[in-house]
């Protein structure tokens, strides 16, 4: 047997974002990733995903935390490490499409407050709305990685991802993901798929996925042996069910063979050791429900992502209809087929699945037509794989014209608009992005955040004079 080639395989740590993002809402403290960012500088890793999805939310919203303060004390804490974050395209990181200039602005910001590389993707792998991100990353010197959502249909042809490859690699990208956010790609499909991609382009290829359905250890070792380079893994204490697979299992897999990574075991338990208090801690207030830490097998059934049952489960439950649920599970399908077969991904996932719900609900399908449904219908959100159902289309957009080219195009300049209306609360440049994307609960952390100031320092309540020119 030849000798295999060394190819250590390189890891990204994903336990101070999509780990806990999976498992407890995001709700991991800046305080509780602090104390043991100096171990985890040490390890070695490919780079460390710590900001992006949706830790901007949920910091400004929950924890009454600045994200931007967040990013400048982890770029700190991690001198010699790769921060990444997570980017939704033209949505940025919130639920609606952006004007191009806010689009650049936030990625020059992100950047200079510390992050290396930004993961950007479009919920319907429209490239259009990755091409200003990708070129505002590529201006700021930062890696510009583009992901694709990955999905099952027969559209999702090996050909269709492979080209889609060639594309990415010809805007600009510096290296390509697969984020199969569902869990959704099974060991030998990862074989095939990678080698496709390879087919399709030069370009550093890193796979993402989440252990909901059981298989991502293994799809992981098919990827890498197929000539995958990075793998995103999480600690292990936030590991395995909704989030990714264990970092330290993944580093013993690959031990002795052509891929070692190389990484410390002792310092892996030693990081392990220090978060798995906060888990308990998480366990025990309920945060952490032991549910998404187990096999979810619906998943590759019915191709919904964990984060998307668990809101299906919710929203049954207000509407005292817990008995629908499987007839919810068959519609998704059914509606997400009618919407062109987007991949189920922030924003489309909940869009998707709450039409469904109503489906059911009223007994008769698109009875009711939410907003944002009328939004992806109308081609708001960019195009999808295969065209809308035309009967639905009409149903819901009426004569309307719908939007085919980039919707961004059609987004005059809002920067000046944002900063205007956020005249009174900015304190620092990064603030008018915050209100930008969340304009309500910005304004309620801008009030906390004064609040906050005038009572450790009565001089600092008038925040007018500090604030910068707008």
């Amino acid at each position: 047997m030849a000798e295999v080639q060394k190819r250590p395989v390189k890891i990204m740590e994903t336990v101070l974002r999509d780990a806990h993002q999976s498992l407890i809402a995001t709700r991991m403290k800046t305080e509780e990733m602090l104390p043991i960012l100096d171990k985890m500088d040490k390890v070695g890793f490919y780079a460390i995903e710590c900001w992006g999805g949706a830790t901007f939310d949920a910091c400004l919203r929950f924890l009454k935390e600045d994200p931007w303060e967040r990013l400048r004390k982890l770029r700190k804490g991690l001198p010699n490490s790769k921060l990444q974050m997570l980017f939704r395209g033209q949505n940025i990181l919130g639920y609606n499409h952006y004007s191009d200039d806010v689009v650049e602005y936030f990625v020059q910001k992100s950047i200079a407050n510390g992050i290396d590389i930004i993961r950007i993707f479009d919920c319907f792998n429209d490239l259009r709305n990755l091409q200003t991100a990708v070129k505002a990353a590529n201006k700021e010197k930062g890696h510009a990685q583009i992901a694709l959502s990955y999905t099952l249909g027969d559209a999702y042809t090996l050909d269709y991802w492979k080209e889609t490859a060639r594309r990415i690699e010809e805007m600009g990208a510096d290296s390509l993901c697969i984020k199969d956010m569902a869990g959704l790609l099974l060991p030998y499909t990862a074989t095939e798929l990678v080698s496709a991609l390879r087919e399709g382009t030069k370009l550093p290829i890193q796979i993402h996925t989440h252990c909901t359905s059981g298989v991502a250890p293994m799809t992981y070792m098919k990827a890498v042996e197929a000539g995958a380079d990075i793998i995103d893994c999480a600690m292990s204490p936030f590991s395995q069910g909704t989030s990714q697979p264990a970092t330290e299992v993944m580093v013993e897999t690959f031990k002795g063979t052509p891929y070692d990574t190389g990484l410390d075991q002792n310092l892996l338990a030693e990081i392990a050791d220090y978060f798995r208090p906060i888990q308990e801690k998480y366990l025990q207030s309920g945060l952490l429900n032991p549910k998404v830490m187990g096999v979810n097998i619906k998943t590759l059934l019915y191709q919904v992502p964990g984060g998307m049952l668990s809101n299906l489960v919710s929203q049954l439950k207000e509407a005292h209809a817990e008995d629908k649920y499987y007839e919810v599970l068959e519609e998704i399908p059914r509606v997400r087929k009618d919407f062109g077969e987007p991949p189920l991904v922030t924003p489309s996932s909940q869009i998707v699945g709450t039409q469904a719900v109503l489906n059911v609900l009223q007994g008769e399908r698109y009875k009711m037509i939410t907003k944002e449904s009328k939004k992806i219908l109308s081609g708001e959100f960019g195009q999808t794989i295969k065209p809308f159902n035309p009967e639905v289309q009409k149903k819901a957009i009426g004569d309307a014209e719908p939007i085919t080219c980039r919707p961004a195009d059609l987004i005059p300049p809002q920067l000046d608009h944002f900063r205007k209306e956020a005249a009174e609360y900015i304190q620092q440049e990064e603030d008018v992005l915050s209100y930008a994307l969340f304009p309500q609960v910005a304004t309620d952390f801008f009030k906390y955040r004064q609040a906050q100031q005038t009572k450790v320092d009565p001089a600092a309540a008038d925040t007018k004079d500090k604030a910068y020119p707008v």
